[in-house]
């Protein structure tokens, strides 16, 4: 084995350790000493791979999103009205978040220095997401611009995370399962009716 593949095994080894500690622990979870044993390396050979265990952390959390972009890409049906199709995709991020709810808050839980940015790639992994939203946009908002409707979808994806969260967290209180997917689909559909210049959606029974 060649030393280039000894450092992409040893970098796999880390994220994989990584991601265990923070489905078990969240962030929390993310301790050098504890992840050099769990991979089987040295302290010091982490700082090999990664510059810092921020960009580790980016990694796990890539790995969070790329899941989530699976589930969101099996949402909804080929003949799914807009309005139908957003609310799909927004109850399917509700029920992601429950499911992998210490991975899916290590992406938001994250604290990055004040003045740095994501890496680029990884930005690159976010903008996939809103690529579910914009396509139900593009049949709503005929006349709309690209940038308008990855603008639209991100104010979506807003609002939809603001009730999942808060709902999870219950930081205004006992939030049921039944009850955050109601506000999700009263919200989408007012959300719908509010856009100037949609098509119609059609009138449910």
């Amino acid at each position: 084995m060649t030393t280039a593949d000894k450092r992409a095994r040893l970098r796999d080894d880390l994220i994989d350790a990584a991601e265990a500690a923070v489905s078990v622990n969240g962030l929390s979870g993310i301790k050098a000493r504890a992840l050099a044993e769990a991979a089987g390396c040295a302290v010091g050979a982490i700082y090999n791979v990664f510059p810092d265990l921020d960009a580790l952390i980016y990694e796990v959390n890539a790995r969070t999103l790329r899941r989530l972009d699976a589930v969101l890409a099996g949402a909804t049906d080929a003949g799914d009205d807009p309005e139908t199709a957003m609310r799909k995709l927004a109850l399917a991020y509700h029920r992601f978040s429950r499911a992998e709810r210490r991975r899916w808050t290590a992406v938001f839980a994250h604290q990055i220095p004040d003045g740095a940015m994501p890496p680029e790639w990884y930005l690159g992994v976010v903008a996939q997401l809103f690529r579910h939203i914009e396509g139900p946009l593009a049949t709503l908002l005929p006349g709309s611009t690209p940038a308008m409707r990855n603008g639209l979808a991100r104010t979506l994806f807003s609002a939809s995370h603001g009730i999942v969260s808060l709902g999870l967290e219950e930081k205004l209180g006992p939030a049921p399962d039944e009850v955050i997917a109601n506000a999700l689909v009263v919200m989408t559909r007012s959300w719908v009716l509010g856009l100037p210049g949609a098509v119609a959606p059609p009138t449910r029974p």
